[in-house]
């Protein structure tokens, strides 16, 4: 039995909102240092288009000396009294207006998320945009809301005791380029939110809805140096960002080893550090588990956004019961998927973002065949222009293989089995794994989701399904990073919690 992708979207990406997309990307080439865009002084950095490798722009290739203007003119917003005395109704009202802005200008910005990044326009649309509105209307919230406690204190005499949460000053936004809009949004408002300004540093292979969310932020009437933005190469501007003293917060989304160095550069004067990391998570399948729902869930899970999510589920757990024809629902589902450029009607999974990236990907699939697993489907690459590689799975996976235990970040899936294992095997096994970020579960039992979602070692577990909520709290276990994203600690994570006694 074959199972069918889900309709796509009868329409493209609108030519004339193409073409206002591709005027801004032109126009995005300078840094913004407190409200001035200020031109790079070196050759600029060329922006490619990953679905055709042309080249669709240029940023200004910043360094120390960008750096360094970008802190001084964030710390000189945090102390001036419009940022510091700012009442947290007009954070609140400042924030709601530039998601009214983002919300204005929805075709347009996933239009350059598409160019710039290569997701197809409905996801770019609905899960690009729609959760960067998402998220800054739900930070918007919180300046009202980040208060303290009164607790009752046991020394002698008359004493109150309470906690605030303070901004923690200067923030230092790095972001990546899988999902640059949405990640960006989430930090920005965030912080926002808690008080502090911010230094962005975009992701160099997809930095353009970086540049225009922060049009919007001057257009939203934030003062001036409260966002900054700072574009360039990691190895310089990135690390100019997060070894400058003036920062006092660093919050990095990308690789695990890249985090590690963001981490041995901080620790010098101690900043404040969040990374979002890695991951290859588990997903079992039970066989009581609705294979109509399941199937699409696993495969869009994986082949989603070209498999790049660092949430994605790579390693798929499936019941002996279940396993054959599973898998060729799944194979059938994989082949339904049309590859190919965003901007294109009924496309629903775009390039990897550059050539190094299929060359990386392609070179794990060649690992996989060299040590024996099996290639259900895909394995190659479609012939035409652009970074693109098919929908891939491999079959007889063993714990051991390179493709089972490392982060591949592209659309590849290995399957393993399992019998009658308990939780606790069952567990251990999707555990087997330097990484804890995300988990899922298939099954219509409960008493198996309660207990895998208490036996599974990473940040979130989701039992029939997936997604993002920005209520509760996103980050990961183990190598998957430190801290958290989302609901109240992604806020309190730009505060610093303050004890107050007061005698008489």
């Amino acid at each position: 039995m074959t199972q069918t992708p889900p309709t796509a979207p009868a329409l493209a990406c609108d030519a004339a909102v193409l073409d206002t997309a591709r005027a801004a990307i032109a126009r995005l080439d300078s840094h913004l240092i407190g409200s001035e865009w200020v031109a790079g002084r070196a050759e600029p950095i060329p922006v490619l288009d990953p679905a055709t490798a042309a080249q669709i722009g240029g940023i200004a290739a910043g360094g120390a000396d960008e750096i360094d203007r970008a802190v001084r003119a964030a710390r000189a917003a945090f102390e001036a009294p419009a940022w510091q005395a700012m009442p947290a109704a007009e954070r609140e009202r400042l924030l709601l207006r530039l998601a009214e802005l983002v919300e204005r200008h929805a075709d347009e910005l996933a239009a350059i998320e598409t160019l710039d990044n290569g997701m197809p326009f409905p996801a770019a649309r609905a899960m690009g945009v729609g959760s960067a509105i998402s998220a800054i209307r739900f930070n918007a919230g919180w300046p009202r809301r980040l208060t303290g406690e009164s607790v009752p204190v046991s020394v002698p005499g008359q004493w109150h005791g309470y906690t605030t949460h303070e901004p923690l000053g200067v923030a230092a936004l790095i972001v990546p380029w899988n999902a640059p809009l949405a990640i960006t949004a989430n930090k920005l408002s965030a912080a926002l939110a808690a008080g502090c300004t911010v230094v962005l540093k975009p992701a160099e292979l997809a930095p353009m809805t970086g540049l225009r969310l922060a049009e919007l932020v001057l257009e939203a009437g934030f003062p001036a140096g409260t966002v900054n933005v700072v574009t360039g190469l990691g190895a310089a501007a990135g690390a100019a960002l997060v070894s400058h003293p003036g920062v006092d917060k660093i919050s990095f989304t990308g690789s695990t080893a890249t985090g590690q160095t963001i981490l041995r550069q901080s620790a010098h004067d101690l900043k404040r550090v969040s990374l979002e990391l890695g991951g290859k998570s588990a997903t079992i399948v039970y066989p009581d588990a609705d294979l109509a729902r399941a199937v699409p869930g696993v495969a869009m899970g994986i082949f989603g956004n070209s498999g790049q999510v660092c949430a994605a589920g790579s390693r798929l757990f499936l019941h002996d019961s279940i396993h054959d024809e599973f898998l060729s629902r799944l194979a059938g589902f994989a082949a339904g998927l049309k590859v190919g450029p965003g901007t294109q009607a009924g496309v629903a999974m775009g390039p990897l973002i550059s050539a190094g990236q299929r060359a990386r990907v392609m070179g794990y699939i060649e690992s996989g065949l060299d040590e024996g697993a099996t290639l259900l489907t895909g394995g190659d690459t479609p012939d035409s222009p652009g970074f693109f590689v098919n929908p891939t799975v491999f079959v007889d996976a063993r714990p051991d293989m390179r493709i089972v235990r490392e982060e591949i970040f592209g659309p590849v899936l290995t399957v393993q089995r399992f019998g009658d294992d308990s939780p606790e095997v069952l567990a251990a096994r999707a555990n087997d794994s330097v990484y804890g970020l995300s988990a899922y579960v298939w099954t219509s039992n409960l008493g198996n989701a309660h207990a895998l979602a208490r036996r599974l070692r990473s940040g979130s577990v989701k039992v029939n399904g997936s997604g993002m909520e920005f209520a509760l709290p996103f980050g990961g276990f183990r190598q998957s990073g430190i801290g958290r994203e989302n609901g109240r600690m992604g806020v309190e994570a730009f505060t610093e919690t303050k004890s107050v006694m007061i005698g008489w």
